[in-house]
């Protein structure tokens, strides 16, 4: 299998070209390692059998498939399995590099793309709600994006999303990695519909709200990608 992607971060093109995809089953999902010609991306698929619908959630600079609000992503891809969205967890080839970020996304949306998934939803935590944004700005396919805990740099794009792109933002209180001030700013970029909440005395992870912020990001990507 063979694609060529092309898209922007900022004023950089981007291309590159899937080689090969070699997929292992573990217990719970399917190891998925993609060759390109950028490098191995690794993820974990959540396959639902004739699944029109997925979601790739990616985490922040820890890089590996880290997550947010105390195993929020494995929480959340075997909920979304048994409603019928399929979902794949992105792990960073270079988790400080928002370039080189963007594009591992956008390989996942390719692979999904050949599973013949045609609708998408995208969910970032920390780095990886700069990450999600860029990639939904390179594909149109978007429905939602969700981010948690958000940097700002980098999430301008935000404002040229396609109008039939939502935007959930949600970030701590307490957060003193990146000041909740981050999501706000990306709030007041972003056109309608959006929605953003805080928490108080939540802190970077998350882990002090992770049930409600489990059944937030829940329902949310549900209703947006019905």
């Amino acid at each position: 299998m063979q694609v060529i992607k092309k898209g922007k971060v900022g004023e950089e093109p981007l291309e590159v070209a899937i080689l090969d995809i070699n997929t292992e089953p573990r217990d719970s999902f399917e190891l998925i390692r993609i060759d390109t010609s950028r490098g191995r991306v690794n993820c974990h698929y959540y396959r639902v059998e004739k699944a029109d619908k997925g979601v790739i959630m990616v985490g922040g600079i820890g890089g590996d498939f880290d997550t947010p609000a105390e195993g929020l992503y494995p929480r959340l891809c075997a909920d979304l399995k048994e409603n019928g969205i399929s979902s794949l967890r992105v792990s960073f080839r270079y988790p400080t590099d928002l370039t080189e970020a963007v594009v591992d996304v956008l390989i996942g949306l390719e692979f999904l793309k050949a599973e013949d998934i045609r609708v998408f939803g995208l969910i970032g935590h920390s780095f990886g709600g700069a990450v999600v944004v860029q990639a939904a700005f390179n594909e149109e396919s978007v429905k939602t994006v969700v981010t948690l805990a958000t940097q700002s740099y980098g999430i301008g794009p935000i404002s040229l999303l396609p109008k039939s792109t939502f935007v959930l933002l949600i970030h701590g209180e307490a957060d003193e990695t990146l000041p909740p001030s981050s999501s706000v700013y990306a709030y007041n970029l972003a056109h309608e519909p959006k929605k953003i909440n805080t928490y108080e005395n939540a802190e970077h992870g998350l882990k002090e709200v992770s049930d409600k912020v489990y059944g937030e990001v829940r329902d949310w990507i549900i209703e947006n990608l019905r």
